[in-house]
Protein backbone atom coordinates (compact mmCIF):
# COMPACT_ATOMS: atom_id res chain seq x y z
CA UNK A 1 0.00 0.00 0.00
CA UNK A 2 1.07 3.43 -0.48
CA UNK A 3 0.43 7.09 0.45
CA UNK A 4 -2.53 7.80 -2.26
CA UNK A 5 -4.78 4.14 -1.88
CA UNK A 6 -7.18 3.58 -0.03
CA UNK A 7 -7.23 1.02 2.84
CA UNK A 8 -9.00 -2.30 2.67
CA UNK A 9 -12.72 -2.16 4.29
CA UNK A 10 -12.15 -4.63 5.94
CA UNK A 11 -9.38 -4.85 8.74
CA UNK A 12 -9.85 -7.76 10.92
CA UNK A 13 -11.39 -8.82 14.03
CA UNK A 14 -10.36 -6.82 17.45
CA UNK A 15 -9.34 -8.74 21.03
CA UNK A 16 -13.04 -9.37 21.56
CA UNK A 17 -13.68 -11.23 18.16
CA UNK A 18 -16.37 -8.02 16.83
CA UNK A 19 -15.32 -7.54 13.05
CA UNK A 20 -13.46 -4.29 12.32
CA UNK A 21 -13.81 -2.68 8.98
CA UNK A 22 -12.94 0.64 7.55
CA UNK A 23 -16.24 2.18 7.45
CA UNK A 24 -16.51 2.16 11.35
CA UNK A 25 -14.12 4.90 10.98
CA UNK A 26 -15.97 7.08 8.75
CA UNK A 27 -15.32 10.73 9.32
CA UNK A 28 -12.69 10.30 11.18
CA UNK A 29 -8.67 10.13 10.71
CA UNK A 30 -7.55 6.28 11.15
CA UNK A 31 -3.72 5.20 12.82
CA UNK A 32 -3.35 2.15 11.82
CA UNK A 33 -0.27 0.89 13.48
CA UNK A 34 1.28 -2.51 13.05
CA UNK A 35 3.92 -3.92 15.04
CA UNK A 36 5.49 -7.77 15.83
CA UNK A 37 4.47 -9.09 19.12
CA UNK A 38 2.79 -8.25 22.43
CA UNK A 39 4.42 -7.87 25.41
CA UNK A 40 7.86 -7.20 23.82
CA UNK A 41 10.17 -4.23 24.46
CA UNK A 42 9.44 -2.13 21.59
CA UNK A 43 6.35 -3.08 20.91
CA UNK A 44 5.10 -2.31 24.73
CA UNK A 45 7.14 1.00 24.56
CA UNK A 46 5.51 2.16 21.08
CA UNK A 47 1.72 1.00 22.28
CA UNK A 48 2.74 3.12 25.53
CA UNK A 49 3.26 5.76 23.80
CA UNK A 50 0.47 6.02 22.11
CA UNK A 51 -1.17 5.29 25.21
CA UNK A 52 0.29 8.51 26.68
CA UNK A 53 -0.52 10.79 24.05
CA UNK A 54 -4.51 9.23 23.16
CA UNK A 55 -6.20 11.49 24.76
CA UNK A 56 -4.40 14.71 22.19
CA UNK A 57 -4.76 11.61 19.04
CA UNK A 58 -8.18 12.30 20.19
CA UNK A 59 -8.80 15.78 19.98
CA UNK A 60 -6.97 15.74 17.01
CA UNK A 61 -9.64 13.72 15.28
CA UNK A 62 -7.70 10.49 15.44
CA UNK A 63 -9.03 6.77 16.02
CA UNK A 64 -6.13 4.58 16.69
CA UNK A 65 -5.95 0.23 16.17
CA UNK A 66 -2.96 -1.55 16.28
CA UNK A 67 -2.02 -4.53 14.42
CA UNK A 68 0.22 -7.55 15.25
CA UNK A 69 -0.36 -11.51 14.30
CA UNK A 70 -0.86 -12.15 17.59
CA UNK A 71 -3.97 -13.95 19.11
CA UNK A 72 -6.82 -12.53 20.35
CA UNK A 73 -6.16 -13.67 23.85
CA UNK A 74 -2.77 -12.24 23.39
CA UNK A 75 -4.02 -9.00 22.81
CA UNK A 76 -6.54 -9.16 25.92
CA UNK A 77 -3.60 -9.43 28.57
CA UNK A 78 -1.24 -6.81 26.17
CA UNK A 79 -4.25 -4.55 26.74
CA UNK A 80 -4.57 -5.13 30.26
CA UNK A 81 -1.19 -5.25 31.29
CA UNK A 82 -0.64 -1.85 29.67
CA UNK A 83 -4.05 -0.26 30.37
CA UNK A 84 -4.60 0.18 26.63
CA UNK A 85 -7.21 2.51 25.74
CA UNK A 86 -7.28 1.46 21.85
CA UNK A 87 -8.45 -1.57 19.75
CA UNK A 88 -5.78 -4.45 18.85
CA UNK A 89 -6.65 -6.23 15.84
CA UNK A 90 -5.47 -9.90 16.19
CA UNK A 91 -4.18 -10.61 12.43
CA UNK A 92 -3.56 -14.39 12.98
CA UNK A 93 -4.50 -15.84 9.49
CA UNK A 94 -1.80 -12.86 8.22
CA UNK A 95 -4.66 -11.27 5.61
CA UNK A 96 -4.17 -7.43 6.49
CA UNK A 97 -0.45 -7.60 7.34
CA UNK A 98 -0.06 -9.40 3.67
CA UNK A 99 -2.77 -6.78 1.88
CA UNK A 100 -0.70 -3.83 3.19
CA UNK A 101 2.71 -5.05 2.84
CA UNK A 102 3.74 -5.44 6.27
CA UNK A 103 4.97 -8.60 6.37
CA UNK A 104 8.45 -9.45 5.27
CA UNK A 105 11.94 -10.64 5.75
CA UNK A 106 13.59 -9.54 8.80
CA UNK A 107 16.74 -10.57 10.01
CA UNK A 108 18.02 -11.04 13.89
CA UNK A 109 21.45 -11.90 14.46
CA UNK A 110 21.77 -13.09 11.40
CA UNK A 111 19.09 -15.49 11.20
CA UNK A 112 16.41 -14.69 8.92
CA UNK A 113 12.62 -15.21 9.38
CA UNK A 114 8.99 -13.52 8.29
CA UNK A 115 7.57 -11.18 10.41
CA UNK A 116 5.92 -7.99 10.71
CA UNK A 117 7.85 -5.11 9.97
CA UNK A 118 6.89 -2.07 12.61
CA UNK A 119 4.80 0.51 10.21
CA UNK A 120 2.25 3.13 10.86
CA UNK A 121 -0.32 4.02 8.48
CA UNK A 122 -2.42 7.67 8.66
CA UNK A 123 -5.41 7.26 6.99
CA UNK A 124 -8.19 10.27 6.13
CA UNK A 125 -11.69 10.54 7.07
CA UNK A 126 -12.18 9.35 2.98
CA UNK A 127 -10.30 5.99 4.21
CA UNK A 128 -7.16 7.01 1.30
CA UNK A 129 -3.58 6.32 3.05
CA UNK A 130 -2.30 10.13 3.43
CA UNK A 131 1.11 9.31 5.74
CA UNK A 132 2.99 6.00 6.03
CA UNK A 133 5.49 5.88 8.39
CA UNK A 134 8.38 3.19 7.48
CA UNK A 135 9.99 1.07 9.87
CA UNK A 136 13.43 2.79 10.62
CA UNK A 137 11.13 5.81 10.97
CA UNK A 138 9.59 4.72 14.06
CA UNK A 139 11.02 5.77 17.48
CA UNK A 140 8.94 3.62 19.67
CA UNK A 141 9.12 5.32 22.78
CA UNK A 142 8.21 8.63 20.90
CA UNK A 143 6.08 7.32 18.38
CA UNK A 144 2.63 8.75 19.61
CA UNK A 145 4.17 12.61 19.49
CA UNK A 146 5.67 11.71 15.57
CA UNK A 147 2.39 10.86 15.29
CA UNK A 148 0.71 14.25 16.41
CA UNK A 149 3.36 15.70 14.90
CA UNK A 150 2.32 14.75 10.97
Amino acid sequence: MNIGDRAPEILGYDQNGKEIKLSDFAGKKLVLYFYPKDNTSGCTAEACSIRDNYSDLKKAGYEVVGVSVDSAASHLKFIEKNELPFTLIADTDHSLVEKMGVWGEKSMYGRKYMGTLRTTFIINEQGIIEHIFLPKAIKTKEHGNQILSV
